[in-house]
């Protein structure tokens, strides 16, 4: 992708003129960034969806008996009538499971693949919405069907209401409020407040989120795989108790014992290469709902693509495959460094690989993870 071509989808800015001026600064209202816009599923399909135990989905509802939330799966029978206001199915992950979605979601691959989430998509009867909340991460809000009134505002006072099951801003003050047609889109970067109601029966919002990992979560992470990776070294040595270490208090660690704890800690830490690997393997780790259909095989001549539910990434020494790290050097790596980028090689590409990747490609065909591609010759 260009960076520097100005694209309708950012209100005829290019996404470096768009990080540089709204990116986690200031909500912006774009008028027809995708023109004749259409929902990536049908409401029946989407309700289909939401029964099944590989989707997250959430009903909220609003009305008399105040706010209520249900985590699904639902059959058509637990969702509300098209009729009754006031309720929202939510379904997270639709790109997984939809081509459209997914072809929609990498309309926004302006944006590190480290940091690209998923693409959620809300539909609501009239009246229907989430209430005034506060995210941590930034959104895109692309209205597919319908009509949603979007209000924003700063959020001064963080306090959430107590007792509901939603986490709805106790005191949120709007700055600004617009009503969103079919192929407008809204950005809302972290810490403003936002609140979308449905204008009507029959809206339909997809929510293009994306990543914000607080640092104790990433460290958690990172540490973990690090450890579950160390292995003894060959010529690593036993710790030695210092010369005149007689002690009249054996309860107390001593001291060379703390030192040397120390220094085996920071030494892990200082390892970049075990860092490096275990960053890439915690940012390309599936979902715990999600799983592959594997079994497929690479026919000769045939191009590749990655699974929508893969997630590929690489730095100048590794590639990154769900959870799962590879060395990469020449021109192995800047082949698997494309297929990363552009999520396809085509067959002429794939000849160029090496025998060892080549058979690398092919573990992930037959775990499904990648599939072959007659259409790229």
């Amino acid at each position: 992708m260009d960076v520097d071509q100005k694209l309708t989808l950012l209100g005829d800015l290019s996404p470096q003129q768009f990080m540089r001026r709204y990116w986690q600064k200031k909500p912006c209202l774009i008028r027809q960034a995708v023109p004749d816009v259409q929902a990536p599923i049908a409401r029946a399909e989407l309700f289909g969806l939401a029964g099944r135990d590989d989707v997250e989905s959430r009903l909220v509802s609003s009305g008399k008996g105040g706010w209520k939330l249900r985590h699904g799966p639902f059959n058509r029978r637990q969702l509300p009538p098209l009729s009754q206001a006031g309720w929202t199915l939510l379904v997270q992950g639709l790109d997984l499971h939809v081509p459209a979605a997914h072809e929609l979601l990498s309309r926004f691959r302006f944006v590190p693949e480290a940091r690209l989430d998923d693409l959620m998509i809300s539909y609501a009867s009239d009246g229907g919405g989430v209430g005034p909340h506060l995210d941590s991460y930034d959104v895109f809000l692309l209205q597919v069907h319908g009509r949603r009134r979007w209000r924003v505002g700063p959020v001064r006072d963080s306090s959430l209401v107590d007792g509901v099951p939603v986490k709805l801003l106790a005191n949120f003050e709007l700055t600004d409020e617009w009503l969103l047609e079919p192929g407008d889109m809204l950005y809302v970067p972290p810490g403003w407040g936002h609140d979308g109601v449905a204008v009507g029966a029959d809206c339909m919002t997809c929510s293009i989120g994306f990543r914000t990992p607080m640092p104790t979560e990433l460290a958690r992470e990172v540490l973990q795989r690090m450890t579950d990776a160390l292995e003894p070294l060959a010529d690593e040595r036993h710790y030695k108790d210092p010369a005149g270490s007689a002690t009249a208090t054996p309860g107390r660690i001593p001291e060379a014992l703390q030192t040397f704890a120390a220094k085996a800690v920071i030494d892990a830490l200082n390892d970049a290469n075990s860092l490096a690997c275990a960053l890439g393997e915690s940012l390309t780790e599936p979902k715990s709902i999600v799983w592959f259909d594997g079994g497929g095989a690479l026919p000769d001549g045939q191009g590749v693509r990655l699974d929508a539910r893969t997630r590929m990434m690489y730095d100048t020494r590794h590639v990154f495959i769900n959870g799962e790290s590879f060395q990469a050097s020449g021109r192995d790596a800047r082949l698997m460094q494309s297929l990363a980028d552009m999520r396809h090689l085509d067959a002429r590409s794939v000849a160029k690989l090496s025998g060892p990747a080549r058979e690398l490609l092919e573990d992930w065909v037959e775990a499904g993870w990648a599939h072959g591609d007659e259409q790229q010759h």
